[in-house]
């Protein structure tokens, strides 16, 4: 089991090194490995039974349960990364400390020409149209680093997971028992699936994110 576990640890480096340069990497690894092995860990809270499916709701007149419910309005349990809340906390650390390595590796005038300054060859002609649609791009993508990156982070986790946990529960709460495990059963492999995958994503986009950031820019002028 060790072993494997630092094989996977090796593997997991190695795509972080394919990415970063290797002190960023001393940064940015020991942070996704966490980031993922918590996500991981929050997604497969959705696999188990009765999450999201047992709670306070509409009572199933029908049904000869006592406690029957045809929908669970507020369930006793849900899993953490079904709740945006949680995503955003998570995408906002990942903001706060991506611009803490970014400043930390480019200093604060490196990072801004790293955004802003013209980054190919040009010739006294051309470098002012190219500076000022550098500029533009920089304040695009200045756009991306303080809010696209985050929410996509954020929105990605929470929608994938918050739907995986909705099919499962409206699978479960067929009327019947056999449709009820028929349609659970490929549900759930499919979900742990996506669980995993999910909280992989989630890690990788954070170091390339990162890169985008932590990498050497050539400036070129006139």
């Amino acid at each position: 089991m060790q072993n494997l576990i630092e094989a996977l640890c090796e593997i997991w480096e190695d795509l972080a090194g394919g990415v970063l340069e290797p002190k960023v990497v001393r940064w940015v690894f020991p942070f996704a490995t966490t980031f993922f092995i918590f996500a991981v860990l929050a997604n497969f809270v959705d696999l188990i039974p009765g999450v999201g499916s047992i709670g306070y709701g509409i009572r199933d007149t029908a049904s000869s349960l006592p406690f029957a419910l045809t929908e669970a309005h507020t369930p006793f349990f849900r899993p953490p990364t079904s709740d945006a809340n949680l995503t955003f906390a998570m995408a906002s650390i990942f903001f706060v400390m991506s611009l803490y390595w970014a400043l930390k590796y480019n200093g604060p005038v490196g990072l801004v020409k790293h955004v802003f300054a013209v980054k190919v060859e040009t010739n006294k002609y051309a470098f002012v149209p190219l500076f000022l649609l550098f500029i533009f791009i920089g304040i695009m993508e200045s756009f991306s680093i303080l809010f696209i990156r985050p929410v996509a982070l954020a929105l990605r986790l929470y929608g994938n997971i918050y739907g995986g946990e909705t099919m499962l529960t409206m699978s479960l709460a067929q009327k019947s028992v056999f449709w009820s495990v028929l349609l659970s059963l490929p549900g759930y492999f499919f979900e742990t699936a996506v669980c995993a995958l999910q909280a992989f994503v989630f890690a990788m986009l954070t170091i390339a994110f990162v890169g985008t950031l932590c990498t050497p820019s050539e400036e070129h002028g006139h």
